[in-house]
């Protein structure tokens, strides 16, 4: 199975980089074509510029839809990650990123999950928003699409998602590779956490907003509720090695906690890793280190600086006060300065 490497897009939102086979280094993908008229040829100019291999590229060129939906599982994976990791060593920075995904640390495994989870919930997304045309709207019994559309309840179709995203990443048997198999099972967990997510939604109809007919149809709980979830997968995450399966043959993924089979099996909803993360504390191949990041005085400076201690300053900031409504519907605030105190991470 090809790894699946996660997509990044830049600060200033000017460039999106995408890399979604593990094995090419990271290009730059222009951002979005806003003076490109609509048309049936843009979308084939998006996945040419992809870092895709053939055989995705000839799914992207036959789904007009793909291209702007992987930019969107680009935007969802990395703004996740940043928010997850804003207050840890390492903050998902793309400084380093190249190397630190050829490693099999705790960090690779949720950038693989995210990663996953970012694009099974876009794609899903997709089909339900009609931006995809090979999919529409989730097949739950007793819904029909027509009548979806109609209500404005088309399902989030995840069942589709799925299976269309297996495919995409060319999903088949686990080879016999440790990396490998690590890979894989941490894709399969970030895909895990956007289906716990899917919920049953319903909306009544009827005279004077009386249940007389209910509509159900199936919705995708908020991204920020699969990166929660992943985060604490990071923060339980289980380092393995490889056994023989005794009856099979075959080499399995194993925690130290059964060894033996004396312990539980792994669990499909745990992330995993092959080997302890650096301390991300000073700058190296996996990261710029912690000197000069922001940081609390009462719940983050110590751990994110590394013992180095912090620095602080004085910085005024501007803000509303002194509000008051005047009839009938408008309100005047003067504008105050205040005094705060911002901290950040000694170099030395």
């Amino acid at each position: 199975m090809r790894g699946f490497k996660l997509s990044s897009i830049s600060d200033c939102s000017v460039h999106v980089i995408v890399s979604l086979t593990g094995r090419e280094p990271l290009v730059y993908l222009p951002g979005p074509f806003a003076n490109e008229p609509p048309n049936s040829k843009a979308h084939l100019k998006q996945c040419e510029q992809m870092t895709l291999t053939r055989r995705q590229k000839r799914l992207c060129r036959r789904e007009p839809g793909l291209a702007e939906t992987l930019r969107e599982s680009v935007r969802l994976s990395l703004l996740e990650c940043r928010y997850q990791f804003r207050n840890e060593r390492w903050n998902c920075s793309m400084d380093g990123r190249g190397s630190l995904l050829k490693r099999g640390f705790k960090e690779t495994a949720f950038l693989l999950a995210v990663s996953s989870a970012a694009l099974s919930h876009a794609l899903a997304k997709a089909c339900s928003s009609g931006r995809m045309e090979r999919c529409t709207c989730d097949d739950s019994p007793g819904l029909q699409h027509r009548e979806a559309w109609q209500w404005g309840v088309c399902g989030d179709n995840l069942k589709y998602s799925t299976k269309f995203l297996k495919k995409f990443l060319g999903q088949k048997r686990v080879s016999k590779d440790l990396r490998a198999q690590i890979d894989a099972h941490n894709i399969n967990v970030g895909i895990r956490a956007v289906k716990s997510g899917l919920k049953t939604t319903c909306k009544c109809h009827g005279v004077s907003g009386s249940c007389a007919v209910r509509t159900c149809w199936k919705q995708l709980s908020p991204f920020q509720d699969t990166g929660h979830l992943l985060k604490y997968r990071y923060d339980t995450a289980v380092r393995v090695h490889s056994v023989t399966n005794s009856a099979t043959g075959e080499t399995e993924l194993a925690s130290p906690r059964r060894h033996g089979n004396t312990g539980p099996r792994l669990r499909p909803t745990e992330l995993v890793f092959l080997e302890e993360s650096p301390s991300f504390c000073r700058p190296s191949r996996y990261s710029p280190g912690t000197a000069g990041r922001p940081c609390s005085k009462d719940t983050s400076c110590s751990s994110l600086c590394c013992g180095r201690g912090y620095n602080t300053a004085l910085h005024l900031t501007t803000l509303s006060c002194h509000c008051q409504v005047r009839w009938c519907c408008h309100v005047e605030c003067q504008t105050c300065l205040q005094e705060e105190e911002v901290y950040t991470c000694k170099k030395h």
